[in-house]
């Protein structure tokens, strides 16, 4: 389809976007309410490294949520332009990989794409704003986009402890409903060790406040963040915690360490021995065997070397332990075939694995890696650099 300048005049406002969302918020509108991280400490990250936290003010805000509005009313005008009527999906899908336009456009293009229901609002702690002015951004939203069913944004726990439970319910009766909460671990020494900022107690204290308050509650697990020495107490202790708040999702997010986060350099220096993939998907077989929760378990970042660990819990526990096992059990060289296989991308799961063919390319590709005196493992984690 190509666009004429009566087109493209309609796709010229822009709003401010941060870094990040979660994956799950892939089709969301997003719409930053704050800049950067306040805490802005933790090891294991390098999203906000040497930025400033700044909150936006309210009508800055507004406007962002109106440039938006202005774009989705362009793409529709477009439809009917160009023949499509109603059907925006079609001019969606064609403006959604169009670089020229911008990322606001691609990311409004996506969100009509998937039906308009669902908006996220960046960054790493929205939750911190006032809660009136928070309040005000969502009511805004909700009146600009009145069919929006969904709206989330990520929180600290530290912070949502320290909300009162009326600010909570002021919040979710405003539209917001679903926080995202990154808990990573729930074992009070790895916490400290990795400066996240928060305690095993504020976690719990925030996660079930969120609860209480019923907003839909997202928490998010690192397995292998604690290495060879805190893996077995990582996956107990993190469970305890979930147990006591009983989250509505617990979403797996692996640990990759790449230069930039400051746990490369603790790596780098001894400091921090990571472990291998191997004893990562055995720490998370010890945790969800730990599991005692109604939540929904979720695998869906492309770090995980096994989506299919998912499922309701408790319902679904054994399936997840089946999966894990069955991984486990295969020969080393089996793994190591599977791993590489993942993690270029020919393998979306453990399922694929019986697929002959990729399995035969798979071999051969390890083959040569290692005639030219190259290290397999090697290879795996330079591939897993490349996803984040």
């Amino acid at each position: 389809m190509r666009l004429g300048y009566l087109d493209t005049e309609k796709l010229t406002p822009t709003f401010e976007l941060g870094p990040i969302r979660p994956p799950s918020e892939a089709y969301s509108l997003l719409i930053r309410a704050t800049r950067n991280c306040p805490w802005n400490k933790c090891l294991f990250c390098s999203t906000y490294k040497g930025s400033k936290f700044e909150l936006r003010a309210v009508e800055e805000i507004k406007k962002d949520i109106e440039s938006a509005k202005a774009i989705s009313e362009g793409i529709k005008e477009i439809a009917w332009r160009k023949g499509y009527g109603n059907r925006v999906k079609e001019v969606a899908a064609m403006l959604y990989n169009q670089p020229e336009y911008g990322p606001c456009v691609p990311n409004v293009a996506s969100w009509l794409w998937a039906g308009a229901e669902s908006a996220f609002l960046q960054d790493s702690n929205s939750l911190i704003m006032r809660t009136t002015e928070l309040v005000e951004v969502i009511t805004f939203l909700k009146k600009t986009f009145p069919d929006l069913a969904r709206i989330t944004s990520y929180a600290r726990s530290h912070t949502a402890a320290r909300k009162s439970l009326e600010e909570l319910k002021g919040l979710r009766d405003a539209g917001l409903n679903r926080i995202h909460i990154g808990l990573e671990s729930g074992y009070e020494p790895l916490l400290n060790y990795m400066q996240k900022g928060a305690t095993a107690k504020q976690h719990i204290d925030g996660g079930k406040k969120v609860k209480e308050a019923d907003i839909s509650l997202c928490e998010y697990v690192m397995p292998g963040l604690g290495g060879k020495t805190m893996s077995l107490e990582h996956a107990r202790e993190t469970a305890r915690v979930l147990n006591e708040i009983d989250p509505d999702y617990i979403r797996l997010r692996s640990l990759h360490v790449r230069p930039g986060m400051p746990l490369w350099d603790k790596w780098q220096e001894g400091d921090f021995e990571m472990q291998t993939e191997d004893e990562v998907v055995r720490e998370i077989g010890i945790f969800v065997d730990n599991l005692q929760v109604t939540s929904q378990l979720k695998s869906d970042h492309v770090l995980n070397l096994l989506p299919e660990i998912e499922g309701k819990m408790p319902e679904d526990k054994q399936k997840c332990m089946d999966i894990i096992n069955k991984y486990l059990a295969l020969p080393y060289e089996e793994r190591l075939t599977f791993r590489l296989g993942r993690r270029a991308g020919y393998y979306e799961g453990l399922a694929d694995f019986q697929d002959s063919y990729k399995h035969d390319k798979i071999e051969e590709t390890i083959k040569r890696i290692r005639s030219q005196g190259g290290d397999v493992e090697e290879t795996i984690f330079k591939l897993k650099g490349g996803f984040i």
